[in-house]
Formats: C-alpha cells, structure tokens, sequence
C-alpha cells in the first residue's frame, strides 16, 4: 500500500494534528506510510472547520488552532500533505448517486458521501476514517477501509 493511493478522510487527518484517542494509532500508521496524503481542499476545509469549531466548544484554545495552522502549512511546505483538485461537477454527481442508492439504508450524512465520492474521483484503493458511517458506505463502494 503506498498512500497516493489512500484517501485519508478528515475525521483521520485530525489525529494527526489534535491529541484526540486515535492519535497515537493514526501518527504510527503515518509513520509506516510515509509519502504525501493527497487531500482536496473540501478535506482541508473540513479539518479546519473542525479545529476551529473545537475552539468553539473550548476543547482547544486559539494559540491551539494557530499552532495547527503552522503545522499544517509545513506539513504542505514540506510535501508531507498534498492538495489534489477533482471534478467537483463528477463528484457531485456520483454523491447524488451514492445518495440515492445507500443514504437510505446507512443515514450517510452530506459530508460522508462527499468523501466517498472524492475518493473514487481520485481512484484511490484504500479509505482511511475513523467516521463509521463513512466507513461502510467506502466498503460499499469497493474501497478498503483502514482504521488505525
């Protein structure tokens, strides 16, 4: 497995930055697949989003956030994290379809077909999230799923 073929989810990607209880797991799992994540910029929004919204709640301060900002920027700077562009027009498409077809059964939420559609737009093999739903929906798809 090599990780330009994973797609690593924001719900993964926050382990990396915030000490949460899969942190550890995620950050050795890191170590042993070194190379760039690819990740799009709806992921980056999304784990900024999250980062900042936990300043919200107080679970992290704004020296916090601005400390994982810096980090994310290196993590960028120095090849670590990659933004890849995809066919928003074909994503969309392909949740709307994954909508229809599995929303139903499983309670997927907007977001988690978003990741799921992106990660089949970037033929990625592998599905990295610690999101449950998420995760079903991906092995649904044919993706193998990784929680570390």
């Amino acid at each position: 497995m090599t990780v330009e073929h994973c797609y690593v989810d924001s719900s993964a990607l926050r382990q990396l930055y915030a000490h949460d209880r899969h942190s550890a797991a995620m950050a050795a799992w890191r170590f042993k697949n070194p190379g760039a994540l690819r990740i799009t910029r709806f992921a980056r929004m999304e784990l900024i989003n999250s980062m900042a919204a936990a300043v919200h709640r107080r679970d992290l301060t704004g020296a916090d956030l601005q400390d994982f900002i810096s980090d994310l920027a290196a993590d960028f700077s120095a090849d670590r994290v990659r933004l890849v562009d995809v066919a928003w027009r074909a994503v969309l498409d392909q949740a709307a379809e994954l909508s229809r077809r599995h929303t139903p059964r499983l309670g997927t939420r907007s977001l988690d077909v978003l990741h799921v559609a992106s990660a089949q737009e970037l033929n990625a093999r592998w599905f990295v999230t610690y999101d449950v739903r998420q995760a079903r929906l991906a092995e649904i798809c044919g993706l193998k799923v990784i929680q570390p």
